[in-house]
């Protein structure tokens, strides 16, 4: 009975073993076949793009972001373009800011929305009202909280497009603040790009985001705008995209004159809530997203799961400890890389806790938005 039951063990903790090893191989997929894409890219520099613009902003309430943040856009270095800003509702001084705006600088025009008891909307009739005021086929988004890096924005933005290219992913940051929260924040938020750029340049793109996207006008309309998830809150940018990118039609930008800034949340309850808005949408992207998203961090919860079981087993210790130090090192590599081309410092250490710690929130978001869906509003 002794001699089987150590038979029995010795088959557990082999099984363990090899469902570490599975996991470990299928993180060095990601790693080292998708993600070492964006890590290790090197664009080549393409020709300055002369086409006009038209910057499309939704704001609801934001008022003193627009203040502080409107006079970086409205003096872009670029030849022709214009400045759409849908008012949706505000009750700030929204309106006396655009106001001021709109007599120093004639690109800037406004249009807005009337609150409506009766009738409530998401932010994709703002966005859909801003497309159609715009005079140009070449379309950039971005929020009224959001700021530019640099007066080459849209220059740098603009320039993905071409006669094939339709769709132009870039880079929408956080400003760097002190605490936890705020590394946390920045850290899934370079995780998240880290992802979508990768699967682009694998030609599977699958989101982008509000912050700093480009598409044309034509696209839109082809596509039917919103009209397959127009009653949803979110998905004004990550499921236009899932919809309506292709392997032929999309873009990266990533230079750091092409990013956009805003302030995190202060609180983590407001991003949690913020997440999990975003969170309800990922359930109506393509299949095969659905499966490359999920079973990255599967695999990963299994990794932990079996290096915890397995360094108390003498025999598979050396193995297991060693399996985990390769996948570390890539892991550490990549993630310095990508830092590096997002402009994101003080992130490299912290991610070593974070990565495990993103597993539980990440599974949490999941959960509470599949099993507690709620109307969310975009403001």
């Amino acid at each position: 009975m002794t001699v089987f039951s150590s038979f029995l063990a010795e088959k557990q903790w082999f099984i363990v073993m090899l469902v570490f090893s599975l996991a470990f191989v299928i993180q060095l997929i990601y790693y080292l076949g998708i993600y070492i894409r964006f890590a290790f890219y090197k664009k080549v520099p393409g020709v300055t793009a002369r086409e006009p613009v038209s910057v499309v902003i939704c704001a609801r309430n934001e008022a003193d972001n627009l203040d502080n943040y409107l006079p970086v856009i409205l003096t872009q270095d670029y030849p022709e373009y214009e400045v759409i800003v849908v008012n949706d509702c505000s009750t700030d001084d929204t309106d006396l800011v655009l106001k001021k705006y709109s007599e120093q600088y004639p690109r800037l025009r406004t249009s807005q929305i009337k609150e409506d008891k009766k009738f409530s909307h998401g932010k994709k009739l703002a966005v859909t009202i801003g497309i159609k005021a715009a005079r140009y086929d070449r379309l950039l988004f971005t929020d009224g909280d959001c700021r530019p890096d640099s007066d080459q924005w849209i220059s740098r933005m603009s320039s993905g497009f071409s006669d094939q290219t339709a769709v132009v992913l870039g880079y929408g940051g956080y400003f760097a603040q002190a605490g936890l929260l705020n590394k946390y924040i920045r850290y899934d938020t370079l995780v998240i790009a880290l992802q979508y750029f990768s699967y682009a340049l694998c030609r599977i793109p699958y989101m982008g985001v509000g912050r700093n996207l480009a598409y044309k006008r034509t696209l839109f309309y082809s596509g039917k705008g919103f009209a397959n998830h127009f009653h949803l809150a979110s998905g004004d940018d990550d499921l236009f995209v899932n919809e309506h990118a292709t392997k032929t039609n999309t873009a990266i930008e990533f230079s750091h004159e092409s990013h956009t800034r805003t302030s995190p949340k202060e609180s983590f309850d407001k991003w949690y809530f913020q997440k999990k808005r975003h969170f309800s949408t990922n359930k109506l992207y393509k299949p095969v997203h659905k499966v490359l998203l999920t079973l990255e961090p599967v695999s990963r919860l299994l990794f932990y799961a079996g290096l915890i079981s397995l360094l108390v087993i003498p025999a598979f210790r050396t193995l297991a400890l060693s399996l985990f130090v390769f996948r570390l090192l890539v892991q550490l590599l990549v993630l310095k890389k990508t830092m590096i081309k997002l402009n994101e410092k003080n992130l490299l250490l912290i991610s070593l806790l974070f990565d495990l710690f993103s597993l539980f929130i990440n599974f949490g978001l999941l959960l509470t938005s599949r099993l507690r869906p709620s109307n969310y509003q975009w403001k």
